[in-house]
Parts: structure tokens; C-alpha cells; sequence
């Protein structure tokens, strides 16, 4: 019963994802899987340092497209099929970890329907977030929860690593995880557990050589939008302060001022797993501030710290009553404010496919506010029709390489037949 509520209240939150369209780099993200996740492209994929990390993505987007070709729904209701399945693994990690075990259901509850974290689940495209949560934190369930000695837990310890590797070729990120294994470690627990994290920190290695082996060609490090010389020392915590608003101030305080040293570990502990897992992205060039796809998994501390401080009050009426404050204020907030940003991102993209599937012959284009590859492949997947459809007009033609995507609606000046 409490799954299917689980399941039920990050439904009922993230329902408007099913009526988004796609939006600006689906497309081109798609078109690649074609090559990337076929079978054929295998041998390519192995040999590209920088997309090998990105595997299961390219995976699971050429699966959905030779499932339903390119309907939106499908796409937005496998992403949130996968949310609904992290959002388990929380119970589930929560309840095999002594320091959070009060805390399982009501961190599972909050972070199902938690708004922060919104652009992971509404957002195609950063379904590499989901599926390294996925695999991540299976894997130290099973790490977390197989029996010392017995047969059956030598087995659960290997299906952990395999999902771990899966993890690693999620995203580069995922080599974070390894320390948040460490993390949930109990200090009595460390001469038996931590020697079996070998088989993950000698994955890890490797994941961290193909990271290194990528960096002369890695559109992250080439690109500007990613360098150690970013300004950390600011992102790091502007974007943890801004992750703790808004519940998760009140829960530090509630936690901070309890008796009960139990519930502080737990707050210690939770703390210090938001702050492991913002630091890959805390290295950000073109902001102080960590997208919200990317802090999908440090969601899941922050899921730990309010479930604490709910779960002092288990048994009584308030705790109840805040978690349905909290379900109905994030539920709100994703209906109104954040779907319409999302159906605002995907307006330029969505009326040029919509224009070019209503119009025959060349389509002139004055105006387009992101980078051309995004037009391009937008009308060949959603038409079948050739990219040299699209004629650009001078202004136009000179904004074909930008790299910077540019949201906003230009929908009264975008298109010219």
C-alpha cells in the first residue's frame, strides 16, 4: 500500500509532463540515439570516450523510438515511469540504512512529488539523470542490503555491481556515487563493509580514464560551459542553500534541535549527501546556480533530512498534515508556474514541426531562436523531410552555429513560408 501511494502522489504531481511537447535538444539527442543505440552502432559508441558514459541513454531513446516513433507522451511517460521507480528506491535505500530507516516512507513521499528537481522528470532529455539514480541507487540497495555470508547475498552483491557499472555509463557524474556508498557506511559497519567496495572503486578508475581520455574532444570542457576554474567556491553553496528552500530549512532546524542524537546523525548524514552530490556540477561556467535536472540525486539527501523531520512526529496528527502541505504546495507549484514554462521552452521547436508538417515545398526561416541542428533534426524526425527543406534567410543563417539555447517565445515572428 504504501508503494502504490507512492506511486500514486508522484503521478498525480508530475502528470503535466504528459501533455508537454518535446523540447529543443530532444531532437538532435534522438537522432544520434538512431546511430548510437542500434545495435550496429554499438562498436561506435565503445570507441567514443566522450558518449560511451551516456550509453544507457542513447539505449533507451532508440528503444522509445522504434516503439512510438515521435509521440511526445511516450517519451514524458517513460521518464516518469522511471521517477516513480527512484522514488521506491528511496523507500527502499531509506529502509535498508539504519541512520534513515524512520525516515523511509515519508523521504520516499517528499521526493516524489519534490518541485526542485522538476527539470529531470519534465525534461526528455535529462532522463541520463534518471537512469543514474536508477542504477546507482539499486545498486547500493543491494550493496546496503545483502546478508553477510550467506549465498544469496554474494549473488545480491553482484547484481550491485553490474548496476553500478550501468551507473557509470549513465553519466559521467555517477563516479559521485562511490562516496556516497562510503556514506552510508555506519561507523561500526566499516571493517565489513568498506572491503567490499573494491569491485566499485575499480570501476570507477576506469570510468574516471574514459573521462579523461574524452577531454580534448568533450563538448563539456570545449565548450566554456564546464572548467575546475569556475567559480565553485560560490555555485557550491548558493546552489545548496537554494535546494534546502523550502522545507529543508525548517527541517535542519527541527532535527539541529532535537534530543534525540539519532536524529542529528541522520541530519549530518543527509546534509553531507546533498554536498557530494552537487560538487560534480559545481563547476559550471555560465552559472552560480546548478540546474534543477542536476540535482535530481541530491534531491534524494535532501528527501532523507525532511523525511527525519517528519518522522519525529510519526504517530501524530502534524506529521501527516505537513506532508500533505508539502504534497499539495509542490503539486500546485508543478501544474501552474512549471508546466507553463515547460510548454513556453518548447513553443519555437514545436511550431516549426507543426508548420512543416501542414506545409509542402521549402519553408523559409527569418527568425529561430536555437542553434540549427535543433531545427533540422526536429523536421526530420517529426516529417521524414530533408533538413534542406529549411531555407534561412541571411540574419537567420548567421545564428545557425550559436551555441546558446534562447527560450524565449518567438512565435509571432518566427516562421515565413
Amino acid at each position: 500500500m504504501q508503494l502504490l501511494f507512492l506511486a500514486a502522489v508522484a503521478l498525480l504531481a508530475y502528470a503535466p509532463s504528459l501533455t508537454i511537447p518535446l523540447i529543443a535538444d530532444d531532437y538532435p539527442n534522438i537522432s544520434q540515439a538512431l546511430t548510437y543505440g542500434a545495435p550496429a552502432g554499438f562498436g561506435t559508441l565503445l570507441h567514443d570516450a566522450q558518449f560511451r558514459l551516456r550509453a544507457t541513454s542513447y539505449w533507451a531513446m532508440y528503444g522509445l523510438w522504434h516503439v512510438a516513433g515521435l509521440t511526445p507522451p511516450v517519451y514524458h511517460a517513460a521518464s516518469l515511469a522511471l521517477h516513480i521507480a527512484n522514488t521506491w528506491l528511496v523507500f527502499f535505500v531509506a529502509a535498508a540504512w539504519p541512520r534513515m530507516r524512520p525516515a523511509a516512507f515519508w523521504a520516499a513521499a517528499f521526493f516524489a512529488v519534490h518541485e526542485g528537481h522538476q527539470e529531470a522528470v519534465m525534461w526528455f532529455s535529462a532522463i541520463n539523470e534518471l537512469l543514474m539514480f536508477l542504477f546507482g541507487m539499486a545498486s547500493l540497495w543491494c550493496w546496503r542490503s545483502a546478508p553477510d555470508g550467506a549465498k544469496s547475498g554474494w549473488r545480491r552483491e553482484l547484481a550491485g555491481v553490474v548496476l553500478f557499472a550501468l551507473a557509470l555509463i549513465s553519466k559521467e557524474s555517477a563516479i559521485f556515487l562511490l562516496p556516497l556508498f562510503v556514506l552510508a557506511v555506519e561507523p561500526e559497519e566499516w571493517r565489513r563493509r568498506l572491503p567490499r567496495l573494491a569491485p566499485h572503486l575499480v570501476l570507477v578508475l576506469l570510468g574516471l580514464a574514459s573521462i579523461a581520455q574524452s577531454r580534448s574532444n568533450s563538448f563539456r570542457f570545449t565548450d566554456g560551459s564546464f572548467s575546475l576554474d569556475a567559480p565553485f567556491w560560490l555555485t557550491w553553496p548558493h546552489s545548496f542553500a537554494r535546494l534546502l528552500w523550502i522545507w529543508g530549512w525548517p527541517a535542519v532546524l527541527a532535527l539541529f534541535l532535537s534530543s534525540d542524537r539519532r536524529f542529528r546523525r541522520g541530519a549530518v548524514a543527509a546534509l553531507a549527501w546533498m554536498g557530494i552530490a552537487l560538487l560534480p556540477y559545481s563547476f559550471l561556467t555560465y552559472s552560480t546556480q546548478i540546474p534543477s535536472r542536476q540535482v535530481y540525486l541530491a534531491s534524494a539527501g535532501l528527501a532523507f533530512l525532511v523525511g527525519l523531520a517528519l518522522a519525529k512526529y510519526e504517530g501524530r496528527r502534524i506529521a501527516a498534515a505537513l506532508l500533505a502541505l508539502m504534497l499539495l504546495h509542490n503539486t500546485v507549484y508543478l501544474w501552474t508556474k512549471k508546466r507553463a514554462q515547460f510548454v513556453e521552452r518548447a513553443a519555437p521547436t514545436d511550431q516549426l514541426v507543426g508548420f512543416a508538417r501542414r506545409t509542402p515545398g521549402a519553408i523559409w526561416i527569418q527568425c529561430f531562436p536555437l542553434p540549427a541542428i535543433v531545427a533540422d533534426e526536429a523536421v526530420r524526425l517529426a516529417t521524414g523531410r530533408s533538413p534542406s527543406d529549411l531555407v534561412w534567410s541571411a540574419g537567420a543563417a548567421r545564428e545557425r552555429s550559436a551555441a546558446p539555447f534562447c527560450y524565449a517565445d518567438k512565435s509571432s515572428q518566427g516562421l515565413r513560408h
